[in-house]
């Protein structure tokens, strides 16, 4: 198969390179967290671009939010209490995919 028609089919092109990391929110249907889910994907993706495999939403049910990298839970609503604002995922994805990566304004340090 040419690698033209390997990424017309889906197929991922054997590299010896180690795979992208793979992000999973996944959001209670029920409350109506779609939108929130949405808004973090996106958040993710404009930072990490290309550096991402994926970023897959999965319904849930039962009040679930939770956000994985790579099979690394990094946020759970209920073990963390609500929802994290955009500059905490970034750094959480971060710590997971490439802790000496600078994320600019994001990664500010507050001051104790």
């Amino acid at each position: 198969m040419s690698e033209a028609q390997s990424e017309m089919s889906g197929a991922i092109p054997a590299t010896s390179e180690k795979p992208l990391p793979v992000v999973r929110i996944t959001y209670c249907t029920q409350c109506q967290w779609l939108l929130r889910a949405g808004w973090m994907a996106q958040e993710l993706l404009s930072t990490f671009g290309t550096d991402l495999g994926e970023v897959t939403l999965v319904p849930g049910t039962g009040g679930i939010f939770t956000i994985s990298c790579n099979d690394v839970l990094v946020w759970d609503r209920k073990r963390d209490g609500g929802f994290p604002d955009a500059a905490k995922l970034k750094q959480l994805v971060r710590d997971v995919i490439d802790p000496d990566r600078d994320l600019g304004h994001s990664d500010r340090k507050t001051k104790a």
